[in-house]
């Protein structure tokens, strides 16, 4: 059985998010997916939606079998617990992926990095970030 990996920290899900878990799906047999918990949301905004309401709404999803919160200090201890065959990135994810290796095998995980395919934007009207999804609540409501 593949095991597989996914990511990310799935503030107000939207279709880009539904589409990289179901890439990540089919990319081996069993989806775990690591919901980051806010105190590690440092690249971006932080969430809007707690973290444990955010883990359950992913743990909902169809490709989803099973889905965890990241850990507050260390994001490594839940990829070693789960022990996974592959990690699968998003498409636009800002991980680099060669420092993301070499994190691995320091710590002893042999894991094969993918990255999920770029979602159809063949509509320019839909909303495929968070920041997006606030910033029209923002201008519907005001």
């Amino acid at each position: 059985m593949t095991r597989v990996v996914a990511q990310g920290t799935f503030d107000i899900l939207h279709p880009g998010h539904v589409h990289y878990l179901r890439d990540a799906k089919a990319m081996g047999d069993e989806l775990h997916v690591i919901v980051a918990r806010s105190v590690n949301v440092t690249h971006k905004e932080p969430p809007v939606m707690p973290d444990d309401q955010r883990r359950e709404m992913v743990a909902a999803l169809k490709p989803v079998d099973e889905a965890h919160l990241g850990h507050p200090e260390d994001i490594f201890v839940p990829i070693e617990r789960i022990d996974p065959a592959i990690i699968a990135l998003g498409y636009d994810q800002h991980h680099d992926e060669e420092r993301l290796q070499a994190a691995l095998a320091d710590r002893g995980l042999d894991c094969e990095i993918r990255r999920a395919s770029p979602l159809d934007r063949d509509d320019s009207d839909r909303l495929l970030s968070t920041g997006r999804i606030i910033d029209r609540v923002l201008e519907e409501r005001s």
